[in-house]
């Protein structure tokens, strides 16, 4: 029984520092629903992106290698692309959440749950979360598979818990207000700027031989 609470105190402890980052980024997005971007499609792109991170990490239970952090901050350009293509897109955006967007039977459910936006919001996630690699592989790799199953269910779960407390705080009204009135403005400078910062601090300039 103690070593099943440690586990999981080890994993909420794991998680809670490594993913607090990832309120501000979620609350953002939550803050630009609209009639083309979709709550469900930000918690999917949320736990999409968190999944990659684990599978990315899972080499350190296995004994695996992974790649070099510099080649892992090259993910930071994702956001940086993403943060642009908004900035070029804003009046685009604007004139298009008004306009009323059907969806066709011959949708399936899949096509709906993994599109571009559920996609861009995964990658934002696993952009922003590289440098947790770093800190899940050797905690994978010092579990058993009992506490490794353990561990993953707590992330899992935490990852609904931080999609919860996001969205929550796009709802108060002081928050809201001021996402309402500059969180379009502001949401791809703080895309290219997170992109800019993993693209640095991994190092990966050095492969441009640039620094």
């Amino acid at each position: 029984m103690n070593g099943l609470v440690t586990t999981i105190s080890t994993g909420a402890f794991a998680f809670s520092a490594t993913n607090i980052d990832d309120l501000v980024i979620l609350t953002l997005f939550f803050s630009q629903i609209n009639a083309r971007f979709r709550r469900w499609q930000i918690i999917a792109g949320q736990y999409l992106g968190f999944t990659a991170l684990v599978m990315a990490s899972l080499p350190g239970f296995f004994g695996g290698l992974i790649l070099p952090r510099p080649w892992i901050g090259l993910f930071g350009l994702v956001p940086i692309a993403i943060g642009i293509k908004c900035l070029l897109n804003q009046a685009e955006d604007e004139s298009a959440a008004v306009e009323p967007q059907t969806e066709t039977s011959s949708d399936t459910f899949l096509a709906k749950l993994f599109n571009l936006q559920t996609y861009s919001v995964a990658a934002v996630t696993f952009a922003n979360g590289t440098d947790n690699i770093s800190i899940y592989v050797p905690l994978f790799a010092s579990a058993t598979w009992e506490s490794l199953l353990v561990i993953l269910g707590v992330f899992f779960t935490l990852v609904g818990c931080l999609c919860y407390l996001a969205n929550k705080l796009t709802n108060q009204t002081a928050i809201a207000n001021l996402l309402t009135r500059y969180g379009n403005n502001f949401m791809p400078f703080v895309l290219m700027g997170l992109g800019a910062f993993i693209v640095i601090d991994s190092g990966s300039l050095t492969l441009l031989n640039l620094s």
